[in-house]
C-alpha cells in the first residue's frame, strides 16, 4: 500500500473573500432559501489530467468513496494527499481503488492541484496517469468563470452577457463531449473557458449569473458555439474565414474595440525562430500574405524558405506562430520578421472589449448578445 503525502492547507484568503459579503450575503441566502428549488446542470470538469499525482483536500471533512458508492473513509478537513497510480487503480492515503469520490461535508470546497473549488472530486485512472475532475454545479461553475473571463469591475451588462455566452458554450461542448466517459469541458483558457475555481468569484460575478441563471442562446431550436474572444481590433470575422465551418449565427460585425491599447500588438520573429518552428524550410526568406478575408484577417500566410515554402491557413496562422490575433501586417528584413496587428484571440462571436464599450454607451446585455450572434434566441434551459 502506497501511503499519500499529507499536509496542511490553509484557507484564509478564501474565508476572508465570502466573509467581505456582509451583510448582502446573508440576504442573498435567505431568497435563495426562500425561491423553489430547480433541477441543476451538473458539469465535469477536468482539472489535472493525466498526471503522475494529484493533491487532493477538503476545507471540511470529506467522505472517500469507491467507484461502487461504497464509502471507505474520511479525509480530515484542511489536509491534502497525494493520489497517485498503482498497478490497476489509484492510491490515495491507505486506500487502493479504480477511481475515488471526495464528497466535502456541509457547505465545504474540495482543493484539486492548487485550487479551492466548488462541488465534489472524481479521481479516475486514466491511460496516462491520474485524472481529477471537479464536478459542479453549472452555475456555481459559471461564478468563477465568469470571473477569469471579464473583469468583474466591468459594467453589469456586458458581465450578464458574458455570463449567458459562457453558460452556453459549456453547455454546447457538454454535448459534445457526451460520449466521454470522463469529463465534459476542461479548464485551460487555451481550448475551454477559463475557470480557477472560487478564486476567481466575486459579488458582480454572482449578479450576473444569477440574473441571467438558465438562460442560453439558441439557433433553430440547438444550442450554439458561443465562442468569444478579447477583441477584434474593429470588425469580427465571419466563421467560415477562420475555422472553415459554417454556423450562420456566426457573422462578421462591425466592432466597438478599436480604442482597447491591449487590442494593438507587434513581434518579431528572429529567422532561427522561424526555422525551429518550420524545420522543413530551412533558412527563411520571406513571409508573404497570400489572402485576407473581406474585412482584413489573413486567411493564408505563406513562409518561403531556400529548402521549401509552408503555406498556412485559417486559425492555423494565429496559432502556429503564436499570434494574438491575425488582423495583421508583416514586414520582413535582414534581422527578421516584424507582424504589427490588432486584435486578441479569433476574432469570432463575441468581443470582450467589444461588450464592454457598447455596455458604456447603454446597451443591455440582450442588444450586446444580439448584436454579435445573428438570429439567436434566448431560450430557458429545459433539464432533462
Amino acid at each position: 500500500m502506497i501511503s499519500g503525502m499529507k499536509f496542511q492547507l490553509f484557507l484564509a484568503s478564501l474565508f476572508s473573500q465570502i466573509k467581505a459579503r456582509h451583510w448582502w450575503f446573508g440576504v442573498l441566502l435567505w431568497i435563495a432559501l426562500c425561491l423553489p428549488a430547480q433541477a441543476s446542470v451538473i458539469l465535469r470538469v477536468a482539472i489535472e489530467q493525466d498526471a503522475k499525482q494529484v493533491k487532493i483536500g477538503s476545507s471540511t471533512t470529506a467522505i472517500v468513496k469507491d467507484g461502487s458508492g461504497r464509502t471507505l473513509g474520511q479525509l480530515p478537513a484542511m489536509n491534502a494527499y497525494y493520489a497517485q497510480t498503482v498497478p490497476g487503480g489509484v492510491a490515495l492515503d491507505k486506500w487502493q481503488s479504480g477511481l475515488f469520490w471526495i464528497e466535502p461535508t456541509g457547505k465545504g470546497f474540495v482543493y484539486i492541484g492548487d485550487r479551492w473549488y466548488r462541488g465534489r472530486t472524481l479521481v479516475v485512472r486514466t491511460n496516462k496517469g491520474v485524472t481529477a475532475v471537479n464536478w459542479v454545479d453549472l452555475e456555481e461553475y459559471l461564478y468563477s468563470v465568469l470571473g477569469g473571463e471579464m473583469d468583474s469591475r466591468w459594467p453589469l451588462e456586458a458581465l450578464k452577457a458574458q455570463a449567458i455566452a459562457a453558460r452556453t458554450y459549456a453547455l454546447y461542448e457538454r454535448g459534445r463531449q457526451r460520449n466521454n466517459p470522463i469529463y465534459d469541458l476542461g479548464d485551460s483558457p487555451d481550448r475551454w473557458q477559463i475557470y480557477k475555481g472560487v478564486i476567481s468569484e466575486s459579488r458582480n460575478t454572482y449578479a450576473a449569473v444569477d440574473a441571467t441563471a438558465g438562460q442560453v442562446l439558441t439557433y433553430n431550436n440547438q444550442i450554439i458555439l458561443s465562442v468569444f474572444h478579447a477583441c477584434s481590433g474593429g470588425h469580427t470575422e465571419n466563421v467560415e474565414d477562420v475555422w472553415l465551418s459554417k454556423e450562420p449565427y456566426l457573422r462578421a460585425v462591425p466592432d466597438f474595440d478599436q480604442n482597447i491599447r491591449e487590442c494593438y500588438w507587434m513581434r518579431t520573429f528572429s529567422p532561427t525562430e522561424i526555422s525551429s518552428k518550420f524545420p522543413e524550410i530551412g533558412n527563411p526568406k520571406q513571409i508573404i500574405i497570400e489572402q485576407r478575408s473581406p474585412f482584413n484577417s489573413v486567411k493564408a500566410l505563406k513562409i518561403v524558405g531556400d529548402k521549401g515554402e509552408k503555406l498556412l491557413r485559417g486559425e492555423e496562422v494565429r496559432t502556429a506562430l503564436k499570434l494574438k490575433s491575425t488582423r495583421f501586417n508583416v514586414s520582413n528584413g535582414n534581422d527578421g520578421f516584424t507582424f504589427q496587428g490588432l486584435g486578441f484571440g479569433h476574432g469570432i462571436g463575441m468581443s470582450q472589449w467589444g461588450a464592454y464599450n457598447l455596455a458604456l454607451q447603454g446597451a443591455s446585455y440582450l442588444q450586446i448578445l444580439g448584436h454579435y450572434y445573428k438570429g439567436v434566441a434566448l431560450t430557458p434551459i429545459k433539464v432533462k
